[in-house]
């Protein structure tokens, strides 16, 4: 658990820097799915919650989870998608915030989900869809160990960060290319599968569990200012080896 969300003059600075991270977003060429993992960080962070995570819609409307603040909650994400139930798919299918204070009381609501989230550590839960004017294309979740609603200033900041990641993912190549917006939002769920596939390589070469494997994956890509996305490319079409991620300097392909 990460425990009560800063206060006073460091949630203000925290609350600054995140914004100006994502509206980088806006002006530069950027990789999704860091910039999804980085607000599921900030969520944490300026929230005071446990884990985050964020689905994305796919060409054919279904839901794919995208990122996730850890490994569990990943997990936790995808048995929502396969169960067809919880608060990411209500808000996603309502187009309305989610929110439960104590999970306890949801498992008539969630009979499959429910359950699931308790042996998993989480008491509540908090679901903002991601939206921008008419188009709806995924969710914002958020999960915490203890019972307990939002407050309303935590609310308005999970919404504004659902808001500036909503237009970050959906304005560079609409703009710049014209776009349509299930070729934008497939294009990420496509790095994500190869991600997930790097993962598995790093995983068995290192015998890491999911998260440590993201980590390292994710640590090489930032040392060498690349984005997440060829990094796990190359490793999973065998361009880059995966001792040269989990042992730099060795054997690394140029």
């Amino acid at each position: 658990m990460n425990g009560s969300p800063p206060s006073g003059t460091r949630r203000e600075a925290d609350l600054v820097g995140a914004f100006v991270q994502l509206a980088d977003t806006l002006v530069d060429d950027y990789d999704v799915p860091e910039v999804l993992h980085q607000l599921a960080t900030h969520c944490v962070n300026l929230l005071g919650v446990s884990a985050a995570g964020l689905l994305l819609s796919d060409q054919r409307g279904s839901l794919q989870v995208v990122a996730s603040s850890n490994e569990r909650t990943r997990l936790l994400e995808l048995f929502q998608l396969q169960a067809d139930e919880g608060p990411c798919v209500d808000s996603f299918r309502t187009g309305e915030t989610v929110a439960v204070a104590d999970l306890s009381t949801a498992r008539g609501r969630w009979p499959v989900f429910t359950p699931q989230a308790v042996e998993q550590g989480f008491r509540a839960v908090h679901a903002v869809p991601l939206r921008l004017r008419g188009d709806l294309i995924g969710t914002l979740n958020l999960f915490n160990q203890h019972p307990g609603a939002l407050s309303s200033d935590d609310v308005k900041v999970a919404r504004a960060l659902a808001d500036i990641a909503t237009i970050g993912i959906l304005q560079e190549r609409m703009i710049r290319h014209g776009e349509v917006l299930t070729e934008q939002l497939q294009g990420a769920l496509n790095s994500r599968i190869t991600i997930e596939q790097a993962k598995g390589l790093l995983a068995h070469a290192g015998g890491l569990d999911m998260e440590q494997a993201f980590q390292a994956l994710r640590r090489f890509a930032r040392a060498r200012h690349t984005g997440l996305s060829d990094i796990a490319h190359r490793l999973a079409s065998g361009e880059l080896p995966p001792a040269s991620v989990l042992r730099p300097g060795r054997g690394e392909a140029t």
